[in-house]
This record gives structure tokens, C-alpha cells and sequence, in this order.
């Protein structure tokens, strides 16, 4: 008889062994890197796009960010891919963790990276531009903050429930061989 629960991955906490293992420490370096180009080629575009238009609400100009953030994201994934899968993201890091991709000790070698990579590229890109900052983030007229909260969460939510389709599917694979072949950092 059936209980209908597919068989699958387990949580699993790891060795610790994994915590000083070159793999892991490598993979985080690569997470690092990663994130670091994302967060200033997306925030820089952001910058960019205030310094040359007053108002930064343009439908041409959000096109612009919207691209700039896609294309920023397609080259911190393509990086980091072949050492530690490109998640860039600690929502699909939290994704990885919970289908058993990888261990709790590598996702907090992730998370960390992640982190430290986000504040190194804000750092060098507060300094690039001589102490600018982006500007804030406001909710569109009509918006309550829970319908803001209620959509993160269902964005987030899509974003980790694709994450391990996305890898079984075959499309890394593919990204891997046809498309990033030259551009990705090997192992």
C-alpha cells in the first residue's frame, strides 16, 4: 500500500570533517565570488540609473535595472556553477538544504559566503561610486505592508521550489556544456 510520500533526500547535518574539507572551502569562495559580482553589477545598475535620470521610475529605465539584474545573475550563476551550484541566493541554499542537496555545515559555509560576499561588494561599490548610496525601497501606492510580506513570500516560495526542478530537469547540465562552457570557473 501506497502512503504517498515519494521517497527522496534527507536533511542531513554532515560531518565534521566537511567544515575544513577543500570542496566545501571552495564552494564558498565561489559563493562568495558570485554573490559578490551579483550584488554590483544589480546595485551599480540601480546607481547608474539614478546619476543619469532624475526620475528613476521610467518604464525604460526599470527595463534596464530588470535586464542589467538578469544579466548580473546569469554570470555569478555561470561563475560559481561547477564548484557549488550557483546558488548566489541564500533562499535557494535554504531550498538545497531542505530537498538534501546539501549539508546544514556547507549551507552555513554558503549563508556566510553569501553574506560577507553582499557586504564586500556593497563596500567596493560604496567606494567606486565615492560614497553613494541606492535608494530606498517604498511599496507602491495601494500596497499594505502584509501584501508586500504575502508576495516575498510567495516569490521566495517560487523561487526554492523551482531550484531543485531547475537541477533535475537538465538544465544545468546543459547550461554547463553549451551555454557557460567557457566563462564558468573550473574546479
Amino acid at each position: 500500500m501506497s502512503t504517498g510520500v515519494r521517497p527522496g533526500r534527507r536533511f542531513t547535518v554532515g560531518r565534521s570533517e566537511d567544515a575544513t574539507h577543500p570542496d566545501t572551502i571552495r564552494a564558498a569562495i565561489s559563493e562568495f565570488l558570485a554573490t559578490a559580482i551579483f550584488v554590483f553589477a544589480a546595485e551599480g545598475s540601480v546607481l547608474s540609473l539614478g546619476k543619469m535620470y532624475q526620475d528613476t521610475s521610467s518604464v525604460g529605465g526599470l527595463v534596464a535595472v530588470a535586464l542589467a539584474h538578469a544579466l548580473a545573475l546569469a554570470v555569478a550563476v555561470a561563475v560559481a556553477v561547477n564548484i557549488s551550484g550557483g546558488h548566489v541566493n541564500p533562499a535557494i541554499t535554504f531550498g538545497a538544504l531542505v530537498g538534501g542537496r546539501i549539508s546544514l555545515i556547507r549551507a552555513v559555509f554558503y549563508w556566510v559566503a553569501q553574506i560577507l560576499g553582499a557586504i564586500a561588494a556593497t563596500l567596493l561599490l560604496r567606494l567606486a561610486t565615492g560614497g553613494r548610496r541606492p535608494p530606498g525601497f517604498v511599496l507602491a501606492s495601494g500596497v499594505g505592508d502584509w501584501h508586500a510580506v504575502l508576495l516575498e513570500a510567495v516569490m521566495t516560495f517560487g523561487l526554492i521550489g523551482r531550484s531543485p526542478h531547475f537541477v533535475k530537469c537538465g538544465v544545468e547540465r546543459y547550461i554547463q556544456q553549451k551555454v557557460f562552457a567557457n566563462l564558468s570557473i573550473r574546479p
